[in-house]
């Protein structure tokens, strides 16, 4: 058990039997009146984000999350199917629980499965990877003063804007939590 007066960043609680991760919190005393925490949490399986208040003084059971490592091995239709490396263990996962975490992700590359309880709710991509752009226009010599971008397709058929420099064949480096690009590999 955790009491809302040792909130911190990061911790996963549970309330009302779902799933919050604090995003973040602020320990109000006003002049008149009695403290408490004012704190924005995350649902981790819906992806919601709510404002709630507490009294220091409330317990609430702390979530045990489990992160495993997985390699995640082909898609065969709506089902994604990851390995446990260690004990060979198979899992398929359907689109709705994915989402787009796949989207900058190759076959045969290690992910993070986030399980609550036995139930998967999310599929956590590496925090980098390096793609090879396979559609992109030309650029244009010359035209690199502006910064300006371009759209690129990648090996894994998402689209990423890029600087008029790069070109088809080039490999990428791209941060999977923004999807942007980093630099050329």
């Amino acid at each position: 058990m955790i009491s809302a007066g040792d909130f911190r960043n990061g911790i996963t609680i549970e309330v009302d039997g779902n799933v919050f991760q604090i995003i973040d919190f602020q320990h109000v005393k006003p002049g008149k009146g009695a403290a408490f925490v004012r704190t924005k949490l995350k649902n981790i399986k819906s992806g919601g984000v709510v404002e709630k208040t507490f009294r220091p003084t409330e317990k609430f059971p702390q979530a045990r999350i489990d992160r495993n490592d997985m390699q995640y091995l082909y898609s065969d239709g709506d089902l994604y199917n990851f390995m446990d490396v260690e004990t060979f263990e198979q899992i398929a996962l359907n689109a709705d629980e994915i989402g787009d975490a796949l989207k900058f992700v190759k076959e045969n590359e290690m992910v993070k499965i986030c399980a609550h309880n036995g139930s998967v709710f999310a599929v956590e991509p590496p925090l980098f990877v390096e793609l090879e752009i396979t559609d992109t226009e030309p650029g244009v010599k010359g035209d690199t003063a502006t910064g300006a971008t371009k759209p690129a397709v990648v090996e894994t058929g998402a689209t990423v804007y890029v600087p008029l420099f790069v070109n088809q064949g080039d490999k990428i480096k791209i941060d999977t939590r923004t999807g942007d690009y980093l630099s050329r590999a």
